[in-house]
């Protein structure tokens, strides 16, 4: 494929990224004005929560055939639909029940569309030989940043049903654009593996250490889907915060997120993949500890940020290790139980908050930040690379 198409292929793909961050950063920011819309207590609004779980795990195991089937490329165009037009349905819910079964139906958008431009991604990797995932991730933190500031704006101006609807809007028009490209390009053919690439794929416990980068992507998932569902809800509920500021909680880990990934390339070159996912992992249990049990807004603000920074290239590092070991299909793997770790934690976190509390519930995000930290440890050697300090890595 030429390198002009690679580049339009590329921009439509992170469009696609930034565009899934940004719907789901504009739902999020309103969960608790849906909340006290359906009157649903902690415990039954993590139910409700679960619908957007269960409609993504079943809708990403089909997504990947459908993939094999039909291309990742009209996937993509057609999931993106589905969850922009989703997104505008939770403000017309008057109960809890009702709440779960709209979100089973963006949950199966949001999950689809997630494999679907991840497998494209993949793809483009491939046949471009540059490490240029962490900027796709980065695009997802940046529309999560920009939909999380933006409804912060208008939560005090717009009801909720206007501010999805607009979404809905957004949505479909920049899926029209960018799916133009999408539609109109093939995915692109990836180099043939070398002899080396080869031998470590086919090592014994190969599936075995896929599995553990899967982990390591499910413990960091977890606390991003923890901070994007209950975050904005702790700020007002806990400590008092206006809708702005419980806004301004998601936006300042968003933005956290978006910086640690641009910089990304810079870290893994410098410290190694295997430091990284340690360092990051420690970070983000330090700083999950501060947002949970801060006294003030102010310093939960800044322990959000820390545990973004932290948290920013776990995720894009697991999933990179995983499909050097095995290509595409540890990919998914790693994918589906990353994924899956951010759509399964808000609910448990809702469990968890009417046991305990909601400040309680969220240490528990810096508990599977240190798990990710140990498991990094336990496997740094099945790293692709482990340099030192100031080495380059491959």
């Amino acid at each position: 494929m030429p390198g002009r198409s690679l580049t339009a292929l590329r921009a439509a793909i992170t469009a696609f990224f930034a565009l899934d961050g940004f719907i789901f950063a504009g739902w999020v920011v309103r969960i608790p004005d849906i909340k006290h819309q359906t009157h649903a207590s902690a415990g039954a609004l993590g139910l409700a929560l679960l619908g957007v779980s269960a409609g993504a795990v079943l809708t990403m195991t089909l997504t990947g055939r459908l993939c094999r089937r039909y291309g990742s490329h009209p996937v993509t165009v057609v999931c993106m639909m589905v969850l922009a037009l989703s997104v505008a349905l939770p403000p017309l819910t008057h109960s809890a029940p009702a709440l779960g079964a709209v979100l089973l139906l963006f949950g199966a958008g949001y999950g689809g569309v997630n494999v679907a431009f991840n497998s494209a991604a993949v793809d483009l990797v491939a046949a471009s030989r540059k490490p240029i995932m962490p900027s796709f991730h980065a695009a997802f933190s940046l529309g999560g940043m920009v939909g999380a500031g933006l409804g912060g704006l208008v939560a005090e101006v717009l009801s909720p049903t206007r501010h999805l609807l607009g979404l809905t809007v957004v949505g479909l028009l920049v899926t029209a654009v960018a799916g133009r490209t999408l539609l109109r390009c093939e995915p692109p053919e990836p180099p043939e593996r070398t002899p080396e690439q080869a031998a470590r794929a086919g090592g014994k416990n190969r599936r075995g250490i896929v599995v553990v980068f899967g982990l390591v992507a499910m413990c960091t998932a977890y606390g991003e889907g923890a901070m994007a569902d209950w975050g904005a809800l702790h700020l007002q509920q806990d400590l008092d915060a206006s809708a702005g500021s419980a806004a301004a909680g998601y936006a300042c880990f968003a933005l956290a997120m978006t910086v640690g990934r641009l910089t990304g390339t810079t870290l893994l070159a410098r410290f190694g993949r295997a430091r990284t996912v340690v360092a990051g992992g420690t970070v983000a249990a330090a700083g999950m500890l501060l947002g949970a049990l801060a006294p003030s807004v102010w310093a939960a603000l800044a322990g959000f940020a820390v545990t973004g920074l932290g948290l920013a290239n776990l995720f894009p590092v697991a999933v990179d290790q995983a499909g050097a070991l095995a290509g595409a299909s540890g990919v998914a793997l790693a994918s589906t139980l990353g994924y899956g770790g951010m759509l399964l934690g808000p609910p448990a976190i809702g469990f968890m908050a009417d046991w305990f509390s909601l400040s309680t519930a969220l240490t528990s995000v810096a508990a599977l930040a240190a798990v990710a930290t140990v498991l990094g440890l336990a496997t740094r050697h099945a790293f692709t690379d482990t340099a030192s300090p100031g080495r380059r890595n491959r």
